[in-house]
């Protein structure tokens, strides 16, 4: 599709899934972010939960899970999170709360940046597979948020940790990163 058609595509979208003011100007939803999502957002690719299997057992792909941590705040001297519950992911999954918040906090944003540069160790042509819930708009904002800033290999499986779980596969307890700690650990 030419690029002016895509972008006239991206903006009608925009307006039409608007109509209750959900997106901000940027164009990340802000408003229901637990809701059906119906295409993967410009410049990525939506992948199926056995495709993504088959990835995550070769270990060709950085999986991201953007899920907040409800009810943890990270420390502001230290930037550990305090998690009010456990959470389970994907196994090899790094966990970034609150990046995929439509309007993230300049802290998060930054953080979410850099650890994504050092996962990637800068190669944006790296695949990058993000998820959180199934009908949940914060792994498709942190999708968008990649690709606008270069990230070529970007998947989204809009599934989720839920469809993962349904498929079969395993999940395991995960701790949010902190930038200074993170490493290639895969």
């Amino acid at each position: 599709m030419p690029a002016r058609a895509t972008t006239l595509a991206a903006m009608l979208f925009l307006l039409a899934g608007n109509a209750d003011g959900d997106f901000n100007a940027a164009g990340y939803r802000t408003a229901h972010v637990r809701s059906p999502v119906s295409r993967a957002p410009d410049g990525t690719a939506r992948i199926a939960v056995p495709a993504a299997a088959d990835i995550w057992r070769s270990r060709e792909a950085i999986f991201i899970d953007v899920l907040p941590a409800e009810g943890g705040a990270a420390d502001p001297k230290t930037g550990r999170w305090r998690l009010a519950e456990p959470h389970s992911s994907i196994p090899g999954a790094f966990w970034f709360p609150g990046a995929g918040a439509g309007e993230p906090q300049t802290a998060i944003t930054f953080w979410f940046a850099r650890g994504i540069a050092s996962l990637t160790r800068g190669q944006k042509g790296k695949m990058i597979v993000l998820f959180c819930k199934a009908d949940c708009w914060l792994s498709w904002n942190a999708a968008r948020r990649l690709a606008s800033s270069g990230y070529s290999n970007v998947w989204w499986l809009a599934e989720g940790v839920d469809g993962w779980r349904e498929a079969g596969m395993p999940l395991a307890p995960v701790r949010p990163q902190i930038i200074s700690a993170i490493s290639d650990n895969r």
